[in-house]
Formats: structure tokens, sequence, C-alpha cells
């Protein structure tokens, strides 16, 4: 799954961060790591994180995807956001930003982690994305779940060994795009600017070779439908909702840059507890109102076997107890939530007549009392 760091830690800031408080934090840590100014090995590294996290944060629904879904939600991080880099940039003293990140990363696949040319510029591209739904039950919230799955996919040719090319063959240099996979055309020009595009090489279809001989198994594709077995490891604590990203694992372009396989989470409702914030758990317990009035001591079902509830003597309907760490994990952080037990007054439907005079005669006695 997904390693990456939190944006949010990645900049230093709270995830209730006004847009000028990200942008603030980014200016001072590019300052810090713009390997221009920072000659350090590790510097390159951290000025991509950092750029990577302020791109999804500086942009209100990129923003909102990412809270919601984590690095999933953000896997178009950077298309669009170039007027925010370009801004600061330039209040900085440096070049635009395009001549900044072309020079860092040279157009190689997959700078900020996102299986692509940066920033789309260039025409290879990854793979689909495969999205598989999983559904867990509150058990496996709690403790979380291990799975192995098979996933059909368009992989990486047996045969030809992902070249599209048959066995014992080699395709050979596109001469057109130079192996580039893209060729460059000038739409116009004047005696001021010239407006270049960059496009998939017509010749090759973006490959950057020419297959002669194609494999007869992917028919020079360099891709072929296969079944993959994955492991699958779900933390505890997870939500309805969530998406967790196995980098990699998804369908493998033509290019052969595979995508990423997403897994949805959807965790099924489970009618004895109802699941709370900062992982507490609901859940309703129907006593007769003797018990209320003279107290007692009853087992009450939870997540991991029943535990034992003392219901003191004069406690009211409605009540709400609480059973210390009988929760769930909190996703993230450490710790459970509790298991709150709602008390509800179990009133009888049919009374025989000695039971009705029992009733009555407390009642006289309440009310004289």
């Amino acid at each position: 799954m997904s390693s990456k760091r939190d944006y949010y830690e990645v900049l230093g800031v709270q995830k209730g961060a006004s847009t000028e408080e990200i942008k603030g934090a980014y200016r001072k840590l590019a300052l810090q790591f713009h390997p221009d100014r920072n000659k350090d090995p590790s510097a390159e590294e951290k000025f991509k994180a950092i750029s990577e996290a302020y791109a999804v944060l500086s942009d209100e629904e990129k923003r909102k995807r990412y809270d919601t879904y984590g690095h999933v939600g953000a896997d178009e991080a950077f298309r669009g956001s170039e007027a925010n880099f370009e801004e600061i940039f330039r209040d900085m003293g440096f070049g635009g930003f395009r001549d900044i990140f072309e020079q860092m990363f040279g157009g190689r696949r997959g700078g900020f982690g996102f299986g692509e040319d940066l920033f789309g510029f260039g025409g290879r591209r990854k793979g689909r994305d495969i999205v598989y739904d999983m559904e867990l039950a509150l058990e496996d919230v709690l403790k979380g779940r291990k799975e192995e799955v098979e996933v059909p996919r368009l992989g990486r040719c047996d045969n030809c060994g992902g070249t599209g090319a048959a066995p014992g063959t080699k395709a050979r240099r596109c001469t057109v795009c130079g192996g580039q996979g893209q060729t460059r055309r000038v739409y116009s020009q004047n005696r001021f600017s010239t407006f270049v595009t960059m496009e998939p090489c017509k010749t090759c279809q973006g490959r950057g070779q020419i297959i002669e001989r194609p494999c007869n198994n992917c028919r020079g594709t360099g891709r072929a439908r296969q079944t993959k077995k994955l492991k699958l490891e779900i933390p505890p604590g997870v939500e309805d909702g969530m998406a967790l990203q196995l980098s990699g694992e998804g369908e493998v372009s033509e290019q052969g840059i595979p995508g990423d396989l997403v897994v949805r989470l959807h965790v099924k409702p489970d009618t004895r507890f109802e699941r709370l914030e900062d992982g507490h758990l609901l859940s309703n317990l129907d006593v007769k109102f003797t018990d209320l009035a003279l107290g007692t001591e009853l087992h009450i079902p939870t997540l991991e076997g029943s535990e034992k509830l003392k219901i003191q003597q004069g406690t009211r309907a409605d009540t709400i107890l609480r059973i210390k760490g009988k929760g769930l994990p909190r996703y993230g952080r450490s710790g459970r939530g509790d298991q709150l037990v709602k008390i509800n007054v179990r009133v009888p439907g049919k009374l025989n007549d000695r039971q009705k005079s029992l009733l009555k005669e407390l009642d006289r006695e309440l009310d004289e009392g």
C-alpha cells in the first residue's frame, strides 16, 4: 500500500490550516530545499515531497478529495496547479516552475509518484487503475484484515517480456521521434513568440519504437490478460468509504507503465452497534423497571465477547453508561474508543391480575412516600 507521508505533516501544518498558511509553509520549505540552494543529496527528494503536498493542499477541490480519500483522491494532483507554483517561484526570485521541474526530473516517469511523465507533458501514460471493492464487518475494523485476492488485469506479456516484439527479435528505435514517443509541433510563430505543442508520435503511436514482427501472444501491444494474486492488508480502524492504494498493481499501459489498484472499503451495518466518532460504539440495552429501581449487574455483548455492566440503584431510563476501551481503534492514532450503552426500560405488554394489583399497591406507596 501507499507509504506516502501525510501531506499536512510534510508541510508542517494542521489539517484546518488556511490557504495562506499552507502557501507560507511551502514558501519557507521551498527556499530551504530548492536544489539550486541546497546541494544536500536528499534535498531533491524533500523538494519533490513538499511540492506534491502543496499542489494538492493549495487547491480547494483536490484538498477535499485528499481529506476524504487520502492519497488515492490526489492521483491527478499536479494538473491545473501551475499558477500556484509560478507565483511562489517568481516571488522567491526563481525561474518559471515548468523550467525548474523539467530541469530537475528531465521528463522521466514518476517524478512525483503518479506514474506518468511530469505534469503529463510527454506521451508516456500509466495504465488504467483497477478498483476493487471490499466489504468489511465491524470485527474486521477492530482487528484489521489480511486477505489474498485474485485481480484480473492487463499485465506485461510473458511471451515477449512486454516488448511487443516476437521472441528472438527486437523493436527498432523510431527515427521520427528519436525514441522519445513524442514530437514537437510549432503551430504559430511570429517575431516575438513561438508556440510549441508536444504530442504522441503518430509513426510509433507514442511508444518510441517500431515493431516489425509483433508478438503472437499480445499482437505487439506488450500486454496480455492475466490474473495476479495480491495480498491485501487492511489496518484496524478504517472507516466506510475509505480507499487504500497499491501502487503499480493496476493495468500496464502500452508504454509499460502500470496503474494502481484502488481498494474501496465498505463497512457493513451492524444491528448491534451504531458507530460514532472517535472510535466509540453505541448499543442499546433493554432492562426491567425493577433492574433500575433495585440495581443489578448484567452481561453486555461487545465485539470481543461479553462484559459485566453494573447498573446502580435508581438509574434513570435513557442513561448512557460507558464501557472503557471496548470501542474501535482510532485510525491513524493510538488508543480505542469506548462502548456506550443506552439504558431503555422494557415495559411488559400484558399483566395478570396479581401483577396489576402489586403495581397499583406500589404506586400508592410511592405517592404516599
